[in-house]
């Protein structure tokens, strides 16, 4: 047993600053004695210990209190999401370390005030703090939504200059963020969440069942029309029981849920629940049943692509980019989603950079695809009037 004195001068922490904890309940000593004298013990520095971890990733001490309070709080999981965080920090200081020798040294400098992202950051917290539900759905913890924050932290250039790029400034990116966080996307997102959620736990009994009787011989073939009964109904049932296939945007939404399981994450998920290549077999089973119900978007950058050695800047070509960025402006209209005043732009400086981007996009439609959406957006939003 220490006393708090002892405490004090083992921790650095002020006997005061101790003091405090007790009185808010953050860190209770292991012993009082009669005349007012506080003793701590093992278990109890331990926790102090979690405490200045928190602390030193900028966590407020009643959201430390709720989280150590919390019965399903882990401490050695604890510990292993600060240890991510404590050296994503240190990347972060590192490279601030790094800009000032090189501006001692005299090399060329940037523009602060125009990177400035600390509007931005107020966001985030302002969202952490007024939907701490909501976070922990998305993420799983809040720890996990502060590990994202210091992952932004540590590429917090590149996030900068695709903000200006896009929408102009960084203060715009935030109220652009702040409005998209509060947009159908986010409700949309948790949605999606939930229905995964049930057909890997199996909350909804007739899917439940369904899946099971789908997967039930993998030998057999997914366009048989014993399969397609089977995934037609899977199908119906989905979109009546569920609000998000239900909207306006309803079968896009169910689209692409059924291209989820061509995913390699969800189709680690879903093979451990229903064996190996279960996913594979329900993905074709539903997809053939979605015959040729496609959003409509899928439908134009197909045909947009269909023949690589056209003129970009055609009639052609162009009227096709139109509805593409017509289509692409309603569904963003529909989820209330602001995308900024460069959106156009910036998206074709995307199919013509960035290297992991053009490598999906090609993969998807052939080799040159997405040079070729590219620069047939690019010369959209040049010579477009809108």
């Amino acid at each position: 047993m220490r006393t708090v004195k002892q405490v004090s001068d083992l921790t650095g922490i002020s006997v005061r600053t101790l003091h405090y904890y007790d009185e808010i309940g953050l860190l209770k000593p292991s012993k009082v004695t009669e005349v007012g004298y506080r003793f701590y013990d093992d278990e109890a520095l331990k926790d102090l210990q979690q405490i200045l971890f928190f602390k030193e990733l900028d966590i407020p001490l009643k959201e430390i209190k709720e989280i150590m309070l919390s019965p399903y709080f882990d401490k050695m999981q604890a510990l292993k999401n600060q240890k991510k965080l404590l050296v994503l920090k240190r990347k972060r200081l590192n490279g601030l370390i790094d800009l000032i020798e090189k501006t001692l040294k005299g090399e060329s400098t940037m523009n602060f005030k125009e990177f400035d992202m600390s509007e931005y950051y107020n966001v985030l917290e302002e969202f952490k703090q007024e939907h701490a539900d909501k976070i922990i759905k998305m993420y799983g913890s809040i720890d996990k939504y502060n590990e994202h924050i210091e992952k932004f932290k540590a590429n917090e250039d590149e996030i900068a200059k695709m903000a200006i790029k896009q929408y102009g400034s960084i203060e715009k990116y935030a109220k652009a963020l702040k409005k998209n966080l509060n947009s159908g996307m986010i409700n949309l997102s948790e949605q999606y969440d939930e229905f995964k959620k049930d057909c890997l736990e199996g909350n909804h009994p007739k899917l439940k069942e369904l899946y099971k009787k789908l997967v039930s011989d993998l030998s057999k073939d997914p366009s048989s029309k014993e399969i397609q009964q089977i995934a037609e109904e899977i199908t119906n049932t989905a979109k009546k029981d569920y609000e998000i296939f239900k909207m306006e945007n309803g079968d896009v939404y169910w689209y692409y849920m059924v291209r989820l399981f061509s995913n390699p994450i969800w189709i680690k998920e879903v093979d451990k629940k229903y064996g190996d290549g279960a996913s594979k077999f329900i993905g074709e089973a539903l997809n053939k049943c979605l015959g040729d119900k496609r959003p409509k978007l899928e439908g134009l950058y197909e045909k947009l692509t269909s023949d690589l050695s056209k003129d970009l800047s055609s009639k052609e070509i162009q009227q096709i980019v139109e509805e593409i960025v017509n289509e692409t402006q309603r569904q963003n209209e529909a989820l209330k989603i602001d995308v900024g005043e460069n959106y156009l732009g910036y998206k074709a400086e995307m199919y013509l950079s960035d290297s992991i981007f053009k490598e999906v996009i090609d993969k998807k439609y052939g080799s040159g695809s997405s040079k070729f959406i590219g620069e047939a957006l690019k010369f959209y939003s040049e010579n477009s009037k809108q």
